[in-house]
């Protein structure tokens, strides 16, 4: 039936949607980063050269 054309469309774009939604909140979930911060020494070690 040609009359059911745009809404089997209509379906699959959003099933993909769904998909692609569903695929980015686990995928942004799961993600873990580590922000590597550089140490910094807290002892000051002066060398005074006169």
């Amino acid at each position: 039936m040609p009359q059911m054309g745009p809404l089997n469309w209509l379906m699959l774009m959003i099933y993909f949607s769904m998909v692609f939604v569903m695929f980015n909140t686990l995928i942004y979930t799961t993600f873990n980063y580590s922000i590597k911060t550089p140490k910094i020494s807290k002892i000051f070690k002066v060398n005074w050269k006169w």
